[in-house]
């Protein structure tokens, strides 16, 4: 390609050189004379000088070109023939070494094959030696048979010989017994009743005796025991006097506050008492209040509900019935977070969330002046003590601590009852699927019903002892308490009634009605009827004043 385009170049550049020159010659001859002409030729003859020049290049650079041309093409020639032949080679070794690798599984496959030749070969020698022995077994048998029953005849013969004798010696005993019988007066029947009964008689009173000494060894030793193990249970309980009582004594850090909470004429301290159902009792004492009431959750309420309103300073009826109920919310929370501790220290596990609420519950409830929770803690821990003392299995001792502190489990029933405490809370427990052994335990715990384990007596037994230990117990504050709760009760009967509570140590009654339900006129009647109530169906000291409040309330909204 290169030759073609320098010929080209060489073509046009003649043409163009004669055309120039051609109009230089034509303009020298319009102008000048036969000396420009000669410059003319001269210029023709170089540039005929430079268009040789110009071709003889051309044609060095062509023939130039053309020879790589054909070096490359030769040395491509030889490169391709140079990997046929190293790609031939290749392919010949990989296929050598193929038909190589076959020779050898096939030689390994011959050799495999005659070694299993050689087995078979050996094992159809070793089943013809088996079959020779088998034959001479059999034949050994065939005679061992046929002495067999040879020795079997004889036998037959000496079973006839021997069944002969029998008879013979069953006659004779025969005629013994009857020689016997006549001899002693006695049927053979009559002999052996006689016999029987005597021996019947002789080991009943052996028996008797033996049994008796027994049952009073085996008492001796329970009792010695169980004095053990009660002792040793209680000697490893430390446990503190009762220390509940129905006051609380709320501190101020200023008596001025004394007559906010009062508020004027008396509405301020009127509105915690009705919403509380504790008494505040204000008197000289200095920064002092004491709230009184039976009922520890009240008293609870009150004392966080006055604490509050301190704090907030804003203390105003419609106030105070706000934090009371946000109180009792809060209230709620904190009995369940008693519970759950209460559980986790006992190390006491699945126990249902109702159940747990119940236990937090114990915690503001006494019996006979000792609170409950404690009072169920110290079962609980006694029942552990006492079932490990008695050598029970470290499942019946968790059982055991379970059992005591779910016991009195029903004396914090939310809803009345018919039933008894122990009764109570065995129906609840059921109902919660815990344990049977558990709700036996606790039905059984005063012998309301009967005990099918050996937990529920240990329940019953450390109960007692954690009633029945010195300062345990407050028989004249468990009355007291008792009594305010059926003046409360004396008045809830009644319609209309939507809260009552009692004040001042049981001599006042203060009932609250629904303002819809009771009229003014109603009103003076409730109160001398639940009066005549409590006249005809208690006793007590001096009197008791029933207060009926009725409050009608209209509220709205503008908006």
């Amino acid at each position: 390609m290169d030759y073609i385009y320098a010929i080209a170049a060489l073509i046009v550049g003649v043409i163009g050189t004669y055309f120039v020159v051609g109009g230089k010659q034509k303009q020298a001859n319009a102008i000048q004379d036969e000396s420009h002409k000669r410059e003319a030729e001269k210029i023709l003859a170089e540039a005929k000088l430079q268009a040789e020049k110009t071709i003889s290049e051309a044609k060095l650079k062509a023939e130039k070109t053309f020879s790589e041309f054909k070096d490359k093409q030769e040395a491509f020639k030889k490169q391709k023939i140079k990997e046929s032949r190293e790609k031939f080679q290749r392919f010949k070794e990989e296929f050598k070494q193929e038909k190589e690798d076959e020779l050898v599984e096939l030689k390994a496959k011959r050799e495999a094959l005659r070694e299993e030749a050689a087995a078979m070969k050996e094992e159809r020698a070793g089943f013809n030696s088996e079959r020779a022995e088998i034959a001479k077994e059999q034949k050994a048998l065939v005679q061992e048979e046929q002495k067999l029953n040879e020795r079997t005849k004889i036998l037959d013969q000496e079973i006839a010989l021997a069944k002969e004798k029998q008879q013979e010696l069953d006659s004779q005993h025969d005629r013994f017994t009857k020689e016997l019988e006549q001899i002693a007066g006695l049927s053979q029947a009559e002999a052996k009743s006689r016999l029987l009964e005597e021996v019947k008689n002789k080991t009943a009173n052996e028996a008797l005796n033996l049994k008796r000494e027994l049952l009073e060894e085996a008492k001796e030793d329970a009792a010695k025991d169980a004095r053990k193990v009660v002792i040793n249970t209680i000697q490893r309980m430390c446990a503190e006097m009762t220390i509940e009582n129905t006051v609380s004594v709320f501190a101020l850090d200023d008596d001025k506050v004394k007559g906010q909470i009062i508020g004027r004429e008396g509405r301020n301290i009127r509105a915690i008492e009705a919403a509380t159902g504790a008494e505040l009792v204000v008197d000289d004492t200095p920064e002092t209040i004491v709230i009184s009431s039976f009922d520890p959750i009240r008293r609870e309420i009150a004392r966080l509900s006055l604490k509050r309103l301190v704090t907030d300073g804003r203390i105003h009826p419609a106030r105070v019935e706000e934090v009371v109920n946000k109180t009792k919310k809060e209230l709620k929370q904190q009995i369940m977070e008693i519970g759950k501790k209460t559980v986790v220290e006992l190390d006491i596990h699945g126990l249902p969330n109702e159940l747990i609420r119940y236990v937090g519950r114990m915690r503001f409830r006494s019996s006979y002046g000792q609170n409950l929770l404690k009072h169920s803690v110290e079962t609980a821990h006694l029942c552990a003590t006492m079932a490990a003392e008695m050598g029970l299995n470290k499942k019946q001792v968790k059982m055991a601590k379970r059992a005591g502190l779910l016991h009195d489990i029903g004396k914090v029933a939310e809803e009345d009852s018919e039933l008894s405490h122990a009764l109570y809370g065995m129906a609840l427990a059921e109902k919660l699927k815990e344990h049977p052994i558990v709700i036996n335990a606790i039905g059984a715990h005063h012998d309301e019903i009967e005990m099918n384990n050996i937990i529920s007596p240990i329940v019953q037994a450390c109960d007692a002892i954690s009633g029945a230990r010195p300062g345990a117990r407050r028989e004249v504050l468990d009355g007291y308490i008792n009594r305010i709760k059926e003046l409360e009760e004396i008045a809830k009967k009644n319609p209309g009634v939507e809260s009552a509570f009692a004040m001042q140590a049981g001599r006042e009654l203060r009932i609250i009605v629904e303002a819809d339900k009771v009229s003014d006129q109603h009103a003076d009647e409730l109160s001398f009827k639940i009066s005549q109530e409590i006249q005809e169906s208690m006793q007590y000291p001096g009197q008791i004043k029933v207060m009926v409040i009725r409050e009608k309330r209209a509220v709205s909204f503008a908006r």
